[in-house]
């Protein structure tokens, strides 16, 4: 009847997504070889909701194998060709099983009904268009409506955006829906952290003032101090990767500072590749973002990931563990407030060759900032001492980053000393911004250029 109604007025029985809503059940009616539904009460969006609650079923017998099938589904929605392909077959295959071939009065623009559901409940809108061009794509920026993009460490605001704020927290819901997460008033924000690096951290609700996505991506797969010294990256010369592996051979302490996408970590990591792989490290993070283990599979690495709001997995406990695993280096991501104390102990207590990264604007900065945060558990403290500690035995040498229109350089390499009372940085190296390339301040002592010699002979004159 309902369906006689529809063809003698179509004008007045137009296809609604909200009415599925209203609608708890379809109406079936057999013709034979196939089950069609009754339009009013089977739509896209009910057919959707269906699809993306099939999806989010948790699938595998093992706590691993489930995983290992969430990990397909963020990545298909992050846009990775192959898991795309493999989520598309199964909604086709949902779609074949419940004899749903089309939707009476619903029309669309893709190839098929599975590719237009696989728009709403994996594709990410506008993005897709972006994604398809992934070369030099590091990171999206979706502010509200706006998306900037990240190439080769250039901010760009995309020609692409969103029509609406609402296609954007369909994304979120997605997102946080296949890792069994939530984003709501209670809680209003989440992140999902893919195996290869890959980020996505996401706001809303009013904890910002508008919804925002951060896709981060995981576009490296190489480290070498050497690959850094090519003309088409410039981090370096041949002479500062000389003297950066002189720095490791003498065992200094090394802090690396620069704003976000400067290379902090990119450095940090080419550093390591340079040391020998039975050399034991072990490396404590917020969350593990480095990924040493993947990255470095050789080598002697404890990865430890810290969760501040756990009393038994802090990064003070991680430390307490660490230190009794004898490690040879630490390599702490970022100093921050609560484990300041812990990695200046670590620093001054045998552990030396150890490496992280610090929030600072100027090299000079960089002693009086770990003391502000070692001062903030409440104990008593003398703070001149302190600085005068982490200045000599902490932060000897200072790595400065830079992010020159996407070319990251280093800009400063300094030994950092406590003189006459306060903080001083001999620079070893520094960019002269006229002459366009780096120049050599002060002249090294003994103790490194005793190990730059056989480097010199190794590398031939450009490293001198």
């Amino acid at each position: 009847m309902s369906s006689m109604n529809a063809q003698s007025h179509p004008e007045t029985e137009r296809f609604s997504p909200s009415t599925y809503a209203s609608n708890l059940a379809p109406t079936t009616l057999d013709t034979g070889d196939t089950v069609t539904v009754a339009p009013q009460e089977l739509d896209f969006q009910r057919v959707a909701e269906d699809i993306r609650g099939y999806l989010a079923t948790p699938r595998g017998s093992t706590a691993e194998e489930r995983g290992r099938y969430n990990e397909r589904l963020n990545r298909a929605v992050l846009g990775f060709s192959e898991e795309r392909s493999e989520i598309l077959a199964i909604i086709s295959d949902r779609l074949i099983r419940q004899r749903i071939h089309k939707l009476p009065g619903y029309d669309h623009l893709y190839n098929s009904l599975a590719e237009a559901l696989f728009a709403e409940v994996i594709g990410l809108h506008v993005l897709e268009l972006i994604l398809q061009h992934k070369d030099g794509l590091e990171e999206v920026q979706v502010i509200g409506t706006k998306i900037f993009e990240v190439r080769n460490g250039r901010v760009i605001p995309s020609q692409h955006a969103f029509k609406s704020k609402h296609e954007v927290e369909r994304i979120q819901q997605n997102l946080v829906l296949y890792n069994n997460d939530r984003i709501n008033p209670r809680k209003r924000w989440a992140e999902v952290m893919l195996t290869d690096g890959s980020r996505v951290t996401m706001t809303g609700f009013g904890f910002t003032s508008e919804p925002t996505l951060t896709l981060r991506f995981y576009t490296v797969r190489h480290f070498d101090l050497w690959q850094l010294c090519a003309p088409e990256l410039g981090t370096m010369n041949k002479r500062i990767a000389c003297l950066l592996l002189a720095i490791l051979e003498a065992r200094l302490n090394i802090v690396i500072i620069g704003p976000t996408n400067s290379g902090k970590t990119h450095l940090l990591k080419a550093l390591i590749s340079a040391l020998p792989d039975e050399e034991r490290i072990i490396t404590i993070e917020g969350r593990h973002e480095m990924m040493l283990r993947r990255d470095f599979p050789a080598k002697n690495i404890v990865e430890y990931e810290t969760e501040e709001d756990d009393e038994l997995h802090r990064s003070a406990q991680a430390f307490k563990l660490a230190l009794r695993q004898s490690p040879q280096r630490i390599v702490h991501a970022e100093i921050r407030d609560d484990d300041a104390n812990i990695y200046v102990r670590a620093c001054t207590r045998g552990h030396s060759g150890s490496m992280t990264t610090v929030h600072a604007n100027e090299l000079e900065d960089v002693p009086e900032a770990v003391a502000d945060m070692c001062m903030l558990d409440g104990r008593v403290m003398n703070s001149e001492r302190l600085l005068k500690r982490i200045a000599n035995f902490v932060t000897q040498i200072g790595i400065q980053m830079r992010n020159d229109n996407g070319q990251r350089r280093i800009e400063r390499i300094g030994l950092l000393r406590w003189l006459d009372g306060e903080v001083e940085v001999a620079d070893w190296v520094k960019y002269d911004e006229r002459q366009r390339t780096w120049i050599y301040p002060e002249q090294l002592p003994l103790h490194i250029a005793h190990h730059l010699k056989p480097l010199h002979a190794l590398h031939g004159k450009e490293a001198m």
